[in-house]
Parts: structure tokens; sequence; C-alpha cells
């Protein structure tokens, strides 16, 4: 492979990522702040992948082009850490296993005192973890199995992709 071409897959990955990550970026955006649907506490755990894709792909332009295979291998993490953090909100909603994150359940007080009760609530409402978001309602699937979806389809590209880079360098490992 030529040093032009891998310039180019470097730049052509490096730009995937961004894409892939603002696309997920605008879309829960657009969901939240024009759909006013409100995110869950693991809900706004999920979006953490998709900016750390969108940071891979703003250093993978800077980077030399002898790390590709890198750029693609922390690629292959952020996005298993997606996936896998999908899986654990569907079990959640499904009611198959407790949210592990304290923002999900509600505040225990053990008092009696109205005062001390009013205080430990949280300034503004949040949404239960338990509790699905349905984008379309003629369509049975969460934004939590829309983002988990959208997890695996990137995966599978890059998983192309690396099979790809594996076998434009010849090396069998």
């Amino acid at each position: 492979m030529t040093n032009y071409n891998k310039y180019y897959m470097k730049t052509i990955t490096a730009i995937f990522f961004i894409l892939a990550g603002a696309f997920a970026i605008g879309a829960v955006w657009f969901l939240q702040h024009v759909l006013h649907m409100v995110p869950c506490a693991l809900c706004l755990l999920e979006r953490w992948p998709y900016r750390f894709l969108i940071i891979l792909g703003i250093l993978g332009i800077f980077i030399p082009t002898r790390y590709l295979t890198l750029i693609l291998w922390v690629g292959f993490m952020v996005l298993l850490m997606s996936i896998g953090i999908s899986c654990l909100h569907i079990g959640v909603e499904q009611g198959w296993w407790a949210s592990p994150l304290p923002e999900c359940s509600a505040n225990l007080v053990a008092t009696d005192n109205l005062a001390d009760r009013l205080g430990a609530m949280p300034d503004r409402p949040g949404k239960p973890c338990d509790v699905a978001s349905y984008p379309f309602s003629w369509l049975p699937v969460s934004l939590t199995m829309v983002n988990g979806l959208y997890s695996l389809f990137l995966f599978a590209i890059l998983i192309w992709r690396l099979v790809e880079e594996r076998h434009n360098r010849r090396i069998y490992f």
C-alpha cells in the first residue's frame, strides 16, 4: 500500500469516527431539546462513547499515518464499550436487573420529617432508567435498542476495516 493510500485511509477513518459520533450526539440533542424527551442517567452515560469517537477522529486527523491500526483498535474498544452500556441499559429497561447507577433509584430518607425528605429531592425531576423511551409509537423499539443497533452497525464496519487493514499490511498474527 502506498503512502498516499495509507494517508487516505487514515483520513477516511478519522472522518468516519467524527461523523458517526456527531450523528449520534446530534440525534439525541434533537430528541432531547426539540422533541422534549427526558434522558435518564444511563441515557446520558450512553453518549460518552460517541464523544470519545469524535475526539479519536480529531486526533486521527493529526497523528502520523503509521498509527492507523492503533486508531482502529481504540475505536474498536470505544464501540465495544458503547455496545456494553446499551446492553446494560436494555436489561434495566426490560427488568432483567437493577441499574448500577444510584441516580436511577429513588432517594431513601429514613425520616418522617417532611423538610428532610424535600431536601433530599433533586433540583429537577429525572427519568427512571427502567422506563423506556420510544421514538415511534408504531414501533416497539426503545431508543436504547436503537443506540445498541447503531453501535453494532458501526462495530461491524470497524471490524471490516480492521480486517482490510490487516490484509493490506500482510501481517498474520
